[in-house]
């Protein structure tokens, strides 16, 4: 739990940032938000959270 809200929590900080510098419309992140909304309702869904969940597992394990 506490990766999905460090990951939601990033993914606002850059699209707050990309609506800043204009590299975002308003119109595409929304688009964006309801896609993830639809995403998280398929039978795809387990396949993406099992992904991230590796992706952070790896990166977690890497030492500088």
């Amino acid at each position: 739990m506490a990766i999905s809200i460090s990951l939601v929590v990033l993914l606002l900080i850059l699209a707050v940032i990309f609506l800043r510098s204009g590299g975002l419309k308003v119109s595409h992140a929304l688009v964006c938000a309801l896609f993830g909304f639809l995403l998280a309702g398929t039978s795809i869904a387990p396949t993406v959270h099992s992904g991230l969940m590796a992706t952070a597992d790896i990166v977690s394990s890497l030492r500088p």
